[in-house]
């Protein structure tokens, strides 16, 4: 099951992003909210990122990004036919980059 989120109008590697699909992996982490999701998601706002893999029709990412002082680790995912960005997994990651 995979949850389903409108948000706010993001700019990401040059197209509109309004949805985000979350997959059930990240229930796993019961320390990961949904706004938790949803602020990280922002935080790719602007960004122009490279895939860490391409397998079509999905082109995958990984970023390390901050919310505060804490840092976490998300996997996520585009389309290339559609406009939303599906989150793989987010975990809190104390690694260093």
């Amino acid at each position: 099951m995979r949850d389903k989120f409108i948000i706010k109008p993001i700019n990401v590697n040059g197209c509109t992003i309004t949805k985000v699909i979350v997959d059930s992996h990240v229930r796993k982490h019961p320390d990961i909210t949904d706004d938790i999701i949803l602020d990280l998601v922002r935080t790719l706002d602007g960004g122009d990122f490279r895939p860490a893999d391409v397998k079509p029709p999905f082109e995958y990412y990984v970023n390390l990004e901050f919310l505060g002082d804490k840092q976490y680790r998300i996997v996520w995912l585009l389309d290339q036919h559609e406009i939303y960005i599906g989150v793989v997994t987010v975990y809190r990651d104390e690694r260093k980059s």
